[in-house]
């Protein structure tokens, strides 16, 4: 007997995805760097408590930077850095956030890994004209 996977029902999330809460969490910061960490749990769909774990965790690999404003965090990323997995490990974190949220990072990607650029840290603002939550999005 062959058993058919079918998708799962309207409203239900996906039983499994490409990428991981790890690489979700930093496409959620990389889009909105001034995201509250609630906000990215309910978009990724895990726990406060999980998103706070994986922020540390991509912060002391290096991936993250925390810094204080005011009341709230900014999150910054190394766009430079490349993916930890043998089999993507040829590709920077910049091409993995230029490819899922937008082409606007690319040129900053490619200069900072030629060494033209002296910044390691990138976080995108909405281009002009847009919102916060548009794909089209700048380094700055």
């Amino acid at each position: 007997m062959v058993r058919q996977v079918t998708p799962n029902g309207p409203g239900e999330p996906p039983a499994w995805t490409f990428l991981s809460n790890h690489g979700h969490v930093l496409l959620c910061l990389a889009g909105e760097p001034e995201m509250r960490l609630r906000d990215v749990a309910t978009r990724v769909g895990i726990t406060e408590r999980a998103v706070q774990r994986i922020v540390a965790e991509l912060e002391q690999a290096g991936y993250l930077k925390r810094k204080r404003q005011g009341r709230r965090n900014r999150y910054e990323f190394r766009a430079n850095l490349r993916l930890r997995h043998p089999v993507e490990g040829h590709r920077t974190i910049g091409e993995l956030i230029s490819f899922v949220i937008g082409p606007r990072l690319a040129a900053s990607s490619a200069r900072d890994q030629r060494g033209g650029a002296k910044r390691s840290e990138t976080v995108l603002k909405p281009a002009p004209g847009q919102s916060g939550r548009s794909p089209a999005l700048r380094p700055t």
